[in-house]
């Protein structure tokens, strides 16, 4: 039976060269976006599907995991993958901007991680991937709400490394530098 992978934010960008690269391997995709399209060129891809997911609201969280289990009957993989930057002076932001960044880059991470590790642990094995940037690793101008959400990833994701080694579960990050995308 083929492995199957949860990809948060499928829509395009890194989450859908993600989505492709799994199904070239033979992986079952469950790719997640918050508005699906019909006519995604993810849908066209055979042992693909797309599930509606916000990673701002734990229960379209739920529901997608339930709804990704019963359609491959299981997670192996999760790639914590949505998200986006607020960029500008600090000083210029506005309360609902810095915390839409935190609300997406840093509790939507959390919010599936938590969601997923039970079943992780059922399955004893299971591997979470978080997408951070190298901007959790260093500043840049102008980024300070972005930086400071995927430093909290960065420091979140290697808390959460000892404390699921016991389970066999792995913790993983990825820190692209610049690539080419709409972001």
């Amino acid at each position: 039976m083929p492995q199957t992978v949860l990809i948060t934010g499928c829509s395009k960008g890194i989450g859908m060269a993600t989505a492709n690269y799994f199904h070239s391997k033979g992986w079952n995709v469950a790719a997640t976006m918050r508005k699906p399209q019909n006519n995604h060129p993810l849908n066209a891809l055979e042992h693909t599907a797309i599930f509606p997911l916000d990673v701002t609201r734990q229960e379209s969280i739920s529901l997608a995991v339930n709804s990704i289990i019963n359609r491959f009957g299981q997670i192996d993989v999760v790639v914590n993958n949505a998200g986006y930057g607020a960029m500008g002076p600090f000083e210029a932001a506005e309360p609902e901007q810095i915390q839409k960044q935190i609300n997406t880059n840093i509790m939507g991470v959390m919010m599936v991680t938590q969601e997923i590790i039970p079943i992780f642990r059922a399955q004893k094995s299971g591997i979470v991937i978080n997408i951070s940037s190298v901007g959790g690793r260093m500043t840049f101008p102008l980024y300070s709400i972005y930086n400071a959400s995927k430093w909290a990833v960065e420091g979140f994701s290697e808390a959460l490394t000892y404390e699921l080694r016991p389970f066999n579960i792995q913790i993983k990050i990825i820190e692209p530098g610049p690539i080419h995308t709409d972001f």
